[in-house]
């Protein structure tokens, strides 16, 4: 199940471009609250302090407890925005969730084992599918979804209904699709064949007709 952290937030009254340049100067990250029947509010958190919270996550769809000036808020990161060259993080939009409502995200699928098919024979493992799309309560959130795909042969694949959930979650994405598949090996190409060989034999012609006009 997702791990719930804690993170404090602190309201941030002030909007625009110049309010936010204040946040982001004093080291804090301008965020968002929304969602559970209550009205958008305004927050910032600390850059050191969410930064940290997504290191130790498995994905960025972290289920945390926000403290806003000591009231308690489920929320679940919803969507975060990154410099598009430098990575930092630039906002942070929250989800305010309800214990007793559930909840839709996006999970990361893992594979777990070596396919016999790659381990005897040499095929490879390819991944169709890198995200699941789930349904759960906020505490029910898996981290990932971990498939076993030793048993997968050269041929063989997995589809999201194979795939075995944790109690109390439903998956949204198409069952009907390919996770996992073991390909055949990929085969070396043969070197084109190339004249040189031919050469030796264009100067031997030219050298007897060479020889023959000698001898007139």
């Amino acid at each position: 199940m997702a791990t719930q952290v804690k993170l404090s937030a602190r309201p941030r009254p002030e909007a625009g471009r110049n309010a936010v340049k204040q946040v982001r100067s004093r080291g804090a990250v301008p965020a968002v609250i929304y969602g559970a029947h209550e009205t958008p509010a305004n927050l910032e958190v600390d850059r050191k302090a969410i930064e940290t919270v997504l290191a130790h996550a498995a994905n960025e769809h972290v289920l945390v407890e926000l403290d806003i000036d000591g009231a308690n808020k489920l929320s679940l990161i919803q969507e975060i925005q990154r410099h598009p060259v430098r990575g930092d993080i630039l906002h942070v939009d929250f989800h305010a969730v309800s214990r007793t409502e559930t909840v839709t995200s996006e999970v990361p699928i893992e594979s777990v084992g070596e396919p016999v098919g790659v381990k005897t024979s040499g095929g490879l493992l390819q991944q169709q599918l890198r995200t699941l799309e789930i349904e759960c309560l906020p505490q029910n959130l898996p981290d990932l979804v971990t498939v076993d795909v030793s048993a997968l042969n050269i041929g063989e694949s997995l589809h999201v209904k194979d795939i075995t959930l944790p109690a109390g979650v439903t998956v949204l994405t198409d069952v009907e699709i390919t996770v996992f598949l073991v390909s055949e090996p990929k085969v070396a190409e043969e070197p084109a064949a190339t004249t040189s060989a031919a050469a030796p034999e264009v100067l031997k012609e030219k050298k007897a007709d060479a020889e023959g006009a000698d001898k007139k």
